[in-house]
């Protein structure tokens, strides 16, 4: 080799932007490493979009389950935050059950007047509000699972066990039932006994002649 070829130094012009026309240059194509055709690509960065693809799909599962996985657990939150906070304000107005009830019977001997009826309807508006709901009349089918039977007798005028007295009230919050009415219960009385059932029944045997009852009695 000439000393002069040896010690010559070769400059490459790699910039992107042709300095003359100022538009963007090509890039030169190269050859494969392995010496093989220009612009052939190896088989790993032909696999590597693919590769990319599959990733992108599985990341996108994830997310979707994740998102799901999620909500769910948001629902379940919300459902037993709402369910604390009905157990919570059942106790309040279980507590409150037994000074409603002294209002109550102050109402009925009229002793509910004045300061006092004031503060009783604002308490009665606060425990609705609240979801409070007293049930228990006069006249009411008996209900074994919201009624608590303290007396029972009987009547002709009513068909079916009829709640008649209420001795209490019963209060329930919602679908939760806080206290049962304490009431008299009034059941239907039987039908009478037609006149005929009293009598014996009648046999085809003939009634004994006057003589012979004569000697069976001597």
């Amino acid at each position: 080799m000439n000393p002069e070829e040896q010690d010559r130094v070769i400059i490459r012009d790699n910039r992107k932007i042709d300095p003359v026309t100022g538009e963007a240059r090509k890039p030169e194509p190269k050859d494969d490493a392995a010496g093989g055709e220009s612009g052939a690509l190896a088989p790993e960065a032909a696999e590597g979009p693919m590769v990319e693809a599959s990733l992108l799909d599985e990341r996108t599962r994830d997310l979707q389950r994740v998102q799901a996985e999620y909500a769910n657990y948001r629902k379940r939150a919300d459902r037993d935050r709402l369910a604390a906070g009905e157990i919570a304000t059942g106790r309040v107005l279980s507590e409150l059950l037994p000074i409603l009830d002294d209002l109550d019977r102050a109402r009925e001997h009229g002793d509910l007047t004045g300061a006092l009826k004031a503060i009783a309807d604002k308490l009665d508006g606060v425990t609705t509000k609240l979801g409070l709901v007293a049930f228990g009349a006069e006249g009411d089918p008996f209900d074994p699972t919201v009624h608590e039977a303290v007396m029972h007798d009987e009547s002709a005028e009513v068909s079916e066990p009829t709640c008649t007295k209420i001795l209490r009230k019963g209060y329930q919050h919602g679908e939760r039932l806080l206290r049962p009415a304490m009431v008299g219960v009034t059941d239907p009385s039987g039908p009478a006994q037609p006149a005929e059932a009293a009598q014996p029944p009648a046999t085809d045997e003939p009634a004994p002649a006057p003589e012979e009852q004569q000697n069976n009695e001597q």
